[in-house]
């Protein structure tokens, strides 16, 4: 789950890190009132977006002036960012900025482990400075069982700044950080960039934090920031009818039984120069209702051109499989193609049952597969 930059500054301020004042705005005239009580001549007009490159898109102006805000305030509520639509901004004091860094808390996978990641070469470039000079950002990894004490906390500071100053100030900011970052079940806490300011403090500029979803339950004030996305959507009603769902941008929907039956399908569909529309897994059951459900999830992304059933009967037989889908068709009003493959128990029994109608008959996975990616193009 992701946050906003204006939420996670919140966190970050509950926990003494040091952010700017900030005002959250939802139009253009709301900016004006709030450069006014930022009581400042200049001020930043920053989107508010769950996704990065906000800079590069044009989503972050400086103002001198109300005229100023309130041009780029318009301009920036009018901006879609990576298929997000502004609805929102901060106006934020400005920063006089001496130099940026990067600091973050990870999950880390490999090592099981929370991992620190810091860097000198702070800001919008952080990408382009992991692929280009990956040598330049130090990772550490974090014992759980040792956690940030004052003497971790102090050897990594030094690891970005000689100055004693900076470094009192940096051991506290990654000491908060990882105590928020652990009280949160959060999966990201990183600050890019976080500046040395021309008072000689470090700042959190930006914040950025996203969360376990599987630890949502147990962090309600955490899960009431939750904005889902049209995706996130789709997948929580997934999740409630029993399905796991991923959607994708391809012309193939995938309705499949079993994740590791639905990932190959998927591997075969690209091996065939087709592109999934989705990862589709609808478990052991052949119940029309589910299929019934399952389909109109399906049929709800306008990018489907065809649909592939791919079924492998265990326990679940396959003729009670083609029942179901009979049954379901029955009250499903599209005109889409839909290619099933059935094996396993029962699958003659279940192909002849299918033969002859709406449905176009599979007896294996490369003949499914070459059929589906035929229709989609």
């Amino acid at each position: 789950m992701k946050i906003h930059e204006y939420q996670a500054k919140d966190l970050f301020s509950s926990y003494g890190i040091p952010v700017k004042k900030y005002i959250l705005c939802h139009g253009a005239n709301e900016a004006v009132t709030a450069y006014d009580e930022l009581i400042t001549d200049l001020v930043v007009v920053k989107a508010q977006v769950l996704t990065g490159g906000r800079g590069k898109a044009g989503g972050v102006k400086l103002a001198k002036n109300k005229d100023e805000t309130l041009h780029h305030a318009k301009n920036i509520l009018a901006l879609t960012i990576k298929d997000y639509p502004v609805t929102k901004i901060i106006l934020s004091e400005s920063v006089d900025i001496k130099s940026e860094y990067y600091v973050s808390f990870i999950i880390d996978r490999n090592s099981k482990s929370v991992v620190l990641m810091m860097s000198t070469e702070g800001g919008m470039e952080i990408e382009e400075v992991a692929a280009e000079t990956p040598e330049k950002i130090h990772k550490f990894v974090i014992d759980p069982l040792i956690g940030m004490p004052d003497y971790l906390a102090r050897k990594y500071a030094f690891v970005m700044f000689d100055n004693p100053a900076y470094v009192n100030q940096m051991a506290a900011i990654l000491q908060k950080l990882y105590k928020l970052f652990i009280d949160t079940d959060a999966s990201l806490a990183e600050i890019n960039p976080l500046v040395v300011t021309g008072e000689e403090e470090l700042l959190a500029v930006d914040a950025k934090m996203t969360f376990d979803d599987n630890a949502l339950y147990r962090q309600p004030d955490i899960l009431s920031l939750f904005e889902p996305t049209e995706d996130e959507k789709v997948e929580a009603y997934a999740k409630e009818k029993g399905f796991s769902f991923v959607h994708l941008d391809g012309k193939i929907g995938c309705m499949v039984n079993g994740a590791g039956l639905a990932m190959a399908t998927m591997d075969m569909i690209k091996l065939y120069g087709g592109t999934p529309a989705n990862f589709l897994d609808i478990g052991g059951s052949s119940n029309p209702n589910k299929v019934i459900d399952a389909m109109k999830l399906l049929l709800k992304d306008p990018k489907v051109k065809v649909v592939l059933i791919n079924i492998f009967g265990g326990i679940t037989r396959c003729d009670d499989v083609a029942s179901g889908l009979l049954t379901a068709f029955e009250q499903l009003n599209t005109d889409i193609p839909v290619i099933v493959r059935l094996t396993g128990t029962n699958e003659k029994e279940g192909r002849n049952m299918l033969r002859g109608t709406r449905f176009k008959v599979a007896e294996t996975m490369g003949e499914a597969t070459r059929m589906a990616v035929d229709a989609s193009k």
